[in-house]
């Protein structure tokens, strides 16, 4: 399968959105009942999200994010997303160690969890959180909390949370994180630039707010007709060596081949639809 590039939160009590958004060409669907939702409507967002994703097929790929275990609502957001078929994934906010992570597995069985990190304390045990059960399907970052836990004034000193999680994903061997949403959605400039310096650190794909946020996005983590070319070089260079017997082996650049560029260029081709 295609790596899943796009994802786009919607809010659960806005019937028309998640409907929408479910119809729409995000490779992944974020029913949220936390933060997008006010508390005076958490209930009914919770009912309508359940009505709607009832038979929702294992083909669209949906996670729906609940509240956290200290908000009055998890418990019954819990135990409705435990009612969903068992490929929707739960997406749980402010991932802080390995315990939160057990306690949902515990809960929901048989189902892909998503912990996001939102916290100074959750980046430091990123690691043991993504290792902390099997049912972990993915790392993700979130970064406005984030940044208002480290007091930072400025994008540039996320660079270091984000490297963490991109490591400690890999670690876990789990697919590389996608990034956090870029807040303004006018500002698509902007979201393109950065999404290509977190492809740099090494995310895949990002989340949405806004569906015309999607073809920016996709659009910056594609890889590019110079990128293609040069991994299907090195694949065919690589391939032809070993049927030759050939051992050391370079591109026609001089750059010199070894196993890691390979399965760099297998990685970069799994995006390549044909």
């Amino acid at each position: 399968m295609t790596p899943a590039l796009t994802l786009l939160y919607v809010p659960a009590d806005r019937p028309d959105r998640v409907a929408k958004a479910l119809a729409s060409d995000a490779d992944v669907v974020l029913v949220d009942l936390e933060d997008a939702v006010a508390p005076a409507q958490k209930d009914a967002a919770r009912d309508t999200a359940m009505r709607l994703l009832a038979d929702v097929p294992a083909s669209r790929p949906v996670q729906v994010r609940i509240n956290h275990p200290d908000t009055p609502w998890h418990a019954a957001d819990v135990a409705a997303v435990a009612a969903l078929p068992t490929w929707v994934g739960a997406r749980l906010p402010k991932v802080e160690s390995p315990l939160d992570v057990r306690s949902h597995a515990d809960a929901l069985p048989g189902r892909e969890l998503h912990p996001l990190i939102e916290s100074a304390l959750g980046v430091e045990r990123a690691l043991e959180i993504a290792l902390a059960s099997p049912q972990t399907a993915s790392l993700g970052l979130g970064e406005a909390d984030l940044r208002s836990d480290l007091r930072l004034a400025d994008e540039a000193g996320l660079t270091w949370a984000r490297s963490r999680i991109v490591n400690a994903a890999r670690a876990a061997r789990l697919p590389p994180p996608a990034m956090s949403v870029y807040a303004n959605v006018r500002d698509l400039e902007g979201l393109a630039e950065s999404c290509r310096a977190g492809r740099a650190l090494g995310f895949r794909g990002r989340t949405a707010i806004h569906p015309v946020q999607l073809p920016t996005i996709r659009a910056a983590f594609l890889p590019t007709a110079e990128e293609i070319a040069r991994a299907r070089e090195v694949l065919s260079r690589m391939d032809g060596a070993t049927q030759a017997g050939v051992g050391a082996l370079a591109l026609a650049d001089g750059t010199f081949l070894d196993i890691a560029m390979r399965d760099q260029a297998l990685a970069v081709l799994a995006l390549v639809s044909d």
